[in-house]
């Protein structure tokens, strides 16, 4: 994952010698698995169709996806807890051994982890398997995680990956909503991003190259911060390089810019379990029925509860999960 632009909610320092995506996944530290936790709606141990383990990585997204897993898991009558583990480095061997049941996984990260791992550290540069086809990126997965005993489960709407933005007048006034338009547009554009990004193929140069915009500089406020929002609210910058689950864009007064070409990888969120100790189809079913629900905006106001008002990853997971009548009050 060497062409990586760190997401700022991750834990930085993530791996950036695997080259290709841009969204960096794999939060960095620790080397042992932390202590599980019951999951939000409290199973009890030994009860049901017996015990799961659902792994976290050490970001806020990653904690919400696991507890809605946890909860819905629980609500079908498995006794599930939540161990937060720092990396994918450290929870995907885990997973492997069924040390871990459960991951929430992003479909071009996890497949360009296993590309790596399966063809060595230069495939996902060389021999990429993801793309901006969710379908065709989680049929490569499957290829790569079957052998190694991982089942790939099916993969929703939701997505979280690199996402450009404008402000809105910056928008109305040249006609913008893809970033085809800005292109067209023919504007000389200043990108508020991490100084990573002038060699980025998913970032400046691919902006260039798949939509002929025309790239000025880049200004290193970093990705997604509210210092480069500010800067593109202000207009000092153009553009600014952030996440698609970033749920502050709008109160900057920025609009995303659809990647109508497809430029990012498909990062879309999908379940990956141990097939031998959690294949079974109930387990399926049960996190089936998040993926077909959840949305990248319902993901951006989840973070967004977490990470602005402090609520609990627990307790925000069940009470989406109540709202959308998918767990038993």
């Amino acid at each position: 994952m060497g062409d990586l632009v760190s997401r700022i909610s991750r834990i930085a320092g993530a791996v950036l010698g695997m080259a290709a995506l841009t969204v960096s996944l794999a939060a960095c530290g620790g080397d042992s698995l932390e202590e599980g936790r019951a999951g939000g709606t409290g199973g009890t141990p030994g009860s049901g169709k017996g015990s799961l383990v659902v792994g976290a990585a050490a970001f806020t997204e990653s904690k919400v996806l696991a507890e809605l897993y946890a909860q819905v898991l629980t609500d079908a009558g498995y006794s599930a807890t939540v161990t937060t583990v720092k990396n994918r480095e450290l929870y995907e061997p885990s997973l492997e051994k069924g040390e871990i049941d459960v991951v929430p996984e992003y479909a071009a990260t996890i497949a360009e982890f296993l590309n790596a791992k399966v063809n060595g550290p230069k495939a996902p540069e060389e021999k990429p398997v993801a793309s901006g086809d969710a379908a065709a990126t989680v049929e490569a997965l499957k290829k790569l995680a079957e052998p190694r005993g991982l089942k790939v489960l099916a993969v929703g709407d939701a997505v979280d990956q690199n996402a450009f933005a404008v402000s809105k007048e910056f928008a109305e006034k040249n006609k913008l909503k893809t970033l085809s338009d800005l292109g067209r547009a023919k504007l000389k554009v200043k990108i508020a991003a991490g100084d990573e990004c002038e060699i980025r193929p998913f970032c400046a140069p691919g902006l260039k190259k798949t939509y002929g915009i025309d790239v000025t500089g880049i200004d290193p406020k970093g990705v997604g911060t509210p210092q480069s929002k500010q800067a593109v609210k202000d207009g000092v910058d153009q553009l600014v390089l952030t996440t698609t689950t970033d749920a502050t864009v709008e109160s900057f007064g920025l609009v995303f810019l659809d990647d109508d070409k497809k430029l990012q990888n498909a990062d879309n969120v999908l379940p990956v379990v141990n097939a031998k100790d959690a294949g079974a189809p109930e387990i399926a079913a049960a996190l089936d029925k998040i993926t077909k629900v959840l949305t990248t905006a319902d993901l951006a106001e989840l973070n967004r509860k977490v990470d602005a008002e402090r609520a609990k990853p627990a307790d925000v997971a069940k009470a989406y999960l109540e709202s959308k009548g998918l767990v038993k009050k």
